[in-house]
């Protein structure tokens, strides 16, 4: 670990910071953080405990002449999203993130970096640690397995908490406030065929679509960004319908809150279309690439022939219909909030397609601030895929955060930002999945509000945290614990 990040100011935070990432977590394999986050509660003798679903709960209690203010929950999630380069060896079950420098940013060599949530979780942290700063009593509620389902929340039981107001840490643009957030749902897609021979004659390629930048399946899923699995299958659909091509495998994107960056696919041709196939393929590689040329200016889509053809493929009628569903299937913005400026109320992310030995696999993750909305395009998802024969299973549902425009917390947050900024903070809702609406199903009484340091390129390994922007996320906090309001 570089020693450069923990002389970063404020040292309180950047030190936790590189502590925690020495430390590997990826989502549903939390053992390791939760047992190293008991130990740092146990260690400076404030109450720490699990729960029954294993999330790790401290508490602090108030400090000197600020036992009359409301108790407050501070809230971040443990784990985070694994993701690196296709050429970058790191494994991330052992090995603790490779963190450097660039400028004003703190970034990862290869891979994601993890500070969604890793510096909201360092500052608490920092702030249990601390001797000199004025809070009240504070219960640390750190959440598991925020990033692959919720599972933390959803599983924290009602009557745990004695907080009454929770400040989630969990924020990526240091001048917004959050009151508000999506919900989502997983939707999944599976079936199976019966493969047959590769015809005789055949010729195979790999195709490999690379190179895209990815990111946050909600907060960068308005800007434009290519999809891996959707360029992907429009080079397929456009070599069945006029070559004859045959899938053999495929295997694009990873996480479901993750834009996929990256396809790669066995196909096979007939021998006689080999040279009108590629020159095909590549007039429509210069297309998208035209089409993309703003928003990723990297984009890579690479065909290279293999020595033997792979011995079985999907058969065509089953393949006519999966590139047809595939087509069919929303990826994006599917509408824009009518209440909220340049929020995205509803939309789709085809996060993961896996297709080979016979199995078929689609999984989505669906977004909206309206529930309703949210379960019509799921819907319409659901359709497209059991139109071509698929099983469709909607599982990991939570519920949206709404806005409470007479919060109490909000008016202190809103305040104290414009006397240290000279300038009023954006109050937002955000189209990512905060664990806010989900904690305030159990907890409907307490005041919610989510704030944090800005963080860009999130569930990518373009993933980077701003120095100064941590600085004045520190600043603000510090000054929030001070000011809460009385009981």
């Amino acid at each position: 670990m570089s020693q450069e990040i923990r002389n970063l100011e404020p040292k309180v935070l950047w030190n936790q910071f590189a502590n925690l990432n020495a430390v590997p977590r990826p989502s549903k394999k939390e053992e390791r953080v939760i047992a190293f986050m008991k130990d740092f509660g146990n260690q400076l003798g404030l109450e720490t405990f699990e729960d029954d679903i294993r999330n790790v709960i401290i508490r602090k209690p108030a400090t000197p002449g600020m036992e009359n203010r409301k108790p407050v929950v501070l809230q971040g999630h443990l784990d985070m999203v694994h993701q690196k380069n296709a050429a970058t060896v790191f494994d991330f079950d052992t090995q603790g993130i490779d963190m450097y420098v660039d400028g004003d940013w703190v970034r990862a060599r290869g891979t994601t970096l993890g500070a969604d949530n890793g510096l909201g979780v360092a500052a608490i942290m920092a702030i249990l640690e601390s001797k000199d700063i004025p809070h009240p009593a504070i219960e640390a509620l750190f959440t598991i397995d925020e990033e692959t389902g919720m599972t933390g929340a959803l599983n924290l039981k009602g009557g745990i908490l004695q907080g009454q107001i929770l400040l989630n840490l969990d924020t990526e643009e240091d001048d917004e406030i959050d009151i508000g957030c999506a919900g989502g749902i997983d939707v999944t897609a599976t079936a199976e065929y019966d493969e047959e021979p590769t015809p005789e004659g055949s010729v195979g390629y790999t195709i490999t679509v690379k190179g895209l930048n990815g990111g946050h399946s909600g907060m960068d899923i308005h800007k434009g960004l290519g999809n891996a699995n959707k360029i992907m299958n429009r080079l397929l659909f456009d070599g069945f319908d006029n070559f004859g091509l045959q899938i053999a495998s495929i295997q694009g994107g990873s996480l479901r809150n993750a834009i996929p960056r990256e396809s790669v696919a066995q196909v096979t041709i007939a021998e006689v279309y080999d040279e009108a196939f590629v020159f095909d393929m590549q007039q429509i590689v210069n297309e998208i690439k035209l089409e993309l040329q703003s928003t990723e200016p990297n984009l890579d889509i690479v065909f290279e022939k293999l020595d033997t053809a792979p011995a079985k493929v999907m058969p065509s009628i089953a393949q006519f219909y999966f590139v047809r569903a595939m087509y069919t299937a929303h990826n994006g913005v599917y509408r824009m909030s009518a209440d909220f400026d340049n929020l995205v109320e509803t939309s789709n992310n085809i996060a993961k397609v896996v297709l080979g030995n016979g199995q078929l696999s689609v999984q989505c993750l669906t977004r909206s601030s309206v529930e309703s909305a949210k379960m019509d395009l799921a819907n319409a998802l659901r359709s497209a895929f059991e139109l071509m024969g698929c099983e469709v299973e909607f599982s990991g549902s939570y519920p949206g955060w709404t806005p409470n425009a007479k919060s109490e917390i909000l008016d202190v947050l809103t305040s104290i930002y414009e006397k240290q900024n000279n300038e009023k903070a954006k109050v937002v809702a955000c189209h990512a999945g905060l664990e806010c609406g989900i904690l305030g199903a159990n907890y409907p009484e307490m005041d919610m509000i989510s704030f944090g340091p800005t963080i860009h390129g999130a569930h990518s390994p373009d993933e980077r945290a701003s120095i100064s922007s941590a600085q004045k996320f520190w600043k603000f906090l510090v000054e929030i614990l001070a000011s809460i309001p009385v009981k």
